[in-house]
């Protein structure tokens, strides 16, 4: 987006403007991985970062000098340096590996954002944001407040700007210090432009004072624009706008102003002489961004090369385990998330007959779910996906109608106190207790409670459908068939059905966790995917369902039972849901493959340990386990898992590709078989997804890590939750966008690497079909290489064409057995060859 300074000032497109620039991040309950740079992926990456950093004052790299320490730690190779070099540098490469290594750069120049706001600080000695920001934050979280409070905000359900007027109206005191500012909101319509007159003068300037304005706490403007855009995003509606928000900022400073300067000052353009530089005037390359740029390819190459020297080196595999293989056969299918890469490991080392499988982790089911006796609808889909279908939970028991804290007792001024002075003090005293002795207790955030596993779903549609609030309750048989056979289909999955086939979301526990939705399945709009997964095992045993997929050329044998669960990756638990509908003699299999599970989970958790400083895993497996779990409840733990952190690649393609590779928990696996789609049908729709969904959380994972003060969320230890819709630091702090310092602070800022096989020239008509999805390519915010099936050969996406890439890597090692390695340190290990080919 291009800007050029005018005379005229049009309202409505400077708002335009804010709101694309301002980030998008949506209340907490609904915390949706996204790319932080969002209003600049028009524009090539390294372009996009120079021009954030230039105009915002964004950190959007490491620096030289944590880059130097990699290349001197081993972490950036010098092959792949010089690689790089010679390729982009040509004859001047070694000229350039001189700069890189030892040339000395000035610090970037002040940010062109808020320079024009500060000079009130210079003309009038008063510090704007310090005298306005503390009654701004507090009155607009109190607006918005989602019931956090005890008192709710008078009038609330009236607009913003006509809430203050009546509160205005019926207080004894006012939000004001001056006649003037509580005047121009009583006795005037509070039109922007005249507001604009009186701060700052001379049109030329409104637009760049606005930007500075709002960019002053980016969180509250961000989230504000973000709730008008989506108002169902708030379970309490509350109509605020951006507009209002900056009329009532704008009244607030101009009665701050008027309070220290008395009636005589001057808007802020009686004291400027320069005409505006503009704000998103172009930035020009320099060494420093080009020495950067070179830095930050050497980086993620020097991982990546070995990644795809990997998939040259391994020994080929069948697609799926060849029959004679001991122990019980089944299938597996679990979400992309990169969490759920070492679990699979695992599960196919012990269980060798066994095929995982990894798909989007709401199943294809895009709906609404009601718990029983829920108030609200729960979104568990991808969030821009609007849903036609609700899912209901009928027959749960809840834990509330027995809970003393609970009854509206405890709301009366005499019950109330009795249950303070009695239960109160219970509390207090077991706080004190959790805190040496963790538990999970009411303040834990449960994947397990988000469905009622003894409840039953309400999945089949009636005939007719019944229509809930403009949403049709339950699918029909065609709507169910539909859904599981796109699934199967994109997956591979269509013949050689085991008898038990799993169908496994995941969710995240933590207490004391306001971040807790960024632990969930992102493809279910941060909640855990267990109605997704259950619903899904629902549809595929239905056998008017399996009739119609039979007609379809989709065969499922009658002796093939679906069974849906859900992991909880910080707990490292699973549990199966309706397993009494097991046909007779399957209850025996799934006995045993259970126990597999869970040999399976103790050595996930083990693996997971060796990032944990309080945790040792030296111990056995199932000790290791025991802590893990304990963690989970550590009312004083802010690390209880880390989440995406090191994400780093995305593999769409059959398992048997990457199998024999030890990628460390750093890949997205998002299985695909060409042979079942030769034209890219089902590619096509994969990509869709995957680009913006495992490109956001890559991104997101990315800036919040290398700037973790204005893109990320800083130490969760200082953070207040406000209204139920985002943390602050303190009460009167701005919101943190981004992710807190501890979920990023073992991430290595890399850009994701997605590794699809199929056919190159496939791959190519599928992006110029497609030229949405193509841009995140094109424009490489996310690298891509194609592998053709049959030789493994290897092609990097450049300018439009696949273009052969051979690895500088010539050797992996390989080792005979993790456990010692995984014991060994915290920092990323490199890709190594499992000697064991099931591992």
């Amino acid at each position: 987006m291009h800007h050029v300074v005018s005379s005229s000032f049009d309202e409505h497109q400077v708002l335009h403007d804010l709101k694309h620039y301002l980030p998008s991040q949506a209340p907490l309950k609904d915390f949706i991985h996204h790319n932080s740079l969002h209003a600049f992926d028009d524009q090539p990456f390294f372009e996009a970062l120079r021009h954030a950093s230039a105009i915002f004052g964004y950190k959007t790299s490491l620096s030289l000098e944590e880059y130097r320490s990699l290349y001197h730690q081993g972490r950036i190779s010098d092959d792949i340096l010089l690689h790089v070099l010679t390729r982009e540098a040509g004859e001047q490469a070694g000229e350039w590996r001189t700069r890189l290594l030892s040339t000395p750069y000035d610090d970037p120049a002040p940010p062109r954002i808020g320079a024009l706001r500060a000079r009130w600080k210079q003309h009038a000695a008063v510090d704007l944001d310090a005298v306005v920001h503390p009654l701004l934050f507090r009155v607009v979280c109190s607006y918005l407040d989602q019931g956090i409070a005890i008192w709710r905000f008078p009038v609330a359900e009236q607009g913003f700007l006509e809430a203050l007027r009546t509160l205005e109206r019926s207080s004894m005191s006012s939000l004001f210090q001056t006649r003037r500012a509580r005047s121009l909101l009583m006795n005037s319509a509070c039109h922007l432009p005249d507001l604009l007159g009186i701060l700052v003068g001379d049109r030329v300037w409104y637009e760049r004072y606005l930007f500075d304005q709002q960019f002053a706490h980016q969180g509250w403007s961000g989230l504000i624009s973000a709730i008008e855009d989506h108002p169902e995003t708030l379970l309490i509606p509350r109509p605020l706008s951006l507009h209002d928000l900056v009329v009532f900022e704008c009244l607030l400073e101009i009665d701050a102003l008027e309070s220290a300067l008395g009636h005589s000052w001057e808007p802020l353009s009686a004291h400027l002489r320069t005409p505006p530089e503009g704000l998103f005037a172009p930035v020009l390359p320099d060494e420093k961004s080009e020495a950067l740029r070179l830095w930050q390819l050497s980086f993620e190459w020097s991982y990546f090369d070995q990644v795809l020297a990997g998939l040259r080196q391994l020994p080929p595999l069948p697609p799926s385990q060849p029959t004679g293989v001991s122990g019980p056969r089944f299938q597996a299918l679990f979400c992309i998330d990169d969490r759920e890469c070492s679990f699979r490991r695992y599960l196919e080392q012990l269980a060798p007959a066994c095929e995982t499988f990894g798909t989007p982790g709401f199943f294809g089911i895009e709906t609404y779910y009601q718990p029983d006796g829920g108030k609200f609808y729960t979104k568990v889909c991808p969030a821009p996906v609007t849903p036609r279908h609700l899912i209901y939970e009928t027959g749960a028991g809840t834990r509330n109608d027995r809970d003393p804290h609970f009854t509206r007792h405890a709301h009366t001024a005499h019950g109330g106190w009795l249950i303070s002075q009695t239960l109160g003090y219970w509390s207090a005293l077991k706080l004190f207790w959790q805190v040496f002795m963790p538990g999970a207790g009411p303040t834990t955030a449960s994947a397990l409670r988000h469905m009622d596993h003894t409840a039953q779903l309400v999945v089949k549609s009636d005939e007719p459908p019944t229509i809930q609030d403009g949403l049709q309750v339950g699918f029909t048989v065609a709507e169910m068939a539909d859904r599981v056979e796109k699934v199967l289909r994109s997956i591979g999955l269509v013949r050689d059905f085991a008898p038990l086939v799993y169908v496994v979301g995941h969710g995240a526990s933590s207490v004391n966790n306001p971040h807790y939705a960024a632990y969930d399945c992102g493809a279910c709009s941060g909640r855990a995917g267990s109605v997704n997964a259950r619903a899904f095992a629902i549809m595929a045993n239905t056998p008017a369902v399996r009739h119609m997929l039979h007609a379809r050329g989709l065969v499922i044998p009658e002796e093939t039972w679906f069974v849906g669960g859900l992991r909880d990756t910080t707990r490292d638990d699973v549990v199966f849901y309706d397993t009494h509908t097991l046909p007779g003699g399957l209850d025996t299999l799934h006995a045993e493959i259970n126990l597999l599970f869970e040999q399976a989970l103790d050595l996930n958790a083990k693996e997971r340990s060796r990032r944990f400083e309080m945790v040792n895993t030296a111990r056995s497996a199932g000790k290791v386990h025991q802590q893990v779990r304990l963690r989970s409840v550590s009312i004083f733990e802010p690390r209880p898992e880390l989440n995406h952190a090191t994400n780093a690649l995305c593999i769409i393609g059959r398992r048997s590709l990457s199998r024999g590779l030890f990628l460390d928990r750093r890949s997205f696996l998002n299985s695909y078989d060409y042979q079942q789609d030769p034209d890219g049908i089902y590619l096509a729709g994969i990509l869709q997804a995957a680009a913006p969904v495992c490109g956001g959380i890559n991104l997101e994972y990315y800036f919040s890590r290398v700037d973790n003060e204005k893109l990320g969320a800083g130490s969760k230890l200082p953070h207040n939750v406000m209204g139920l819709i985002g943390v602050a630091n303190g009460i009167d702090g701005d919101l943190r966008p981004g992710l807190p310092v501890q979920m990023v602070e073992v991430h290595d800022p890399v850009r994701l690497l997605m590794i699809i096989e199929h056919q190159p020239e496939v791959v190519l008509a599928i992006l110029a079909q497609h030229p949405a999805t193509a841009a995140w390519f094109a424009l490489e915010w996310i690298l891509l290489v194609v592998a053709e099936p049959e030789t493994r050969s290897l092609y990097c996406y450049q300018s439009g064409q696949l273009v052969p890439y051979h690895p500088v890597t010539r050797h992996l090692e390989t080792i005979p057995d993790l456990a010692p390695l995984l014991a060994s340190r915290q920092e990323n290990f490199p890709v190594y060859l499992l000697h064991n080919p099931s591992l």
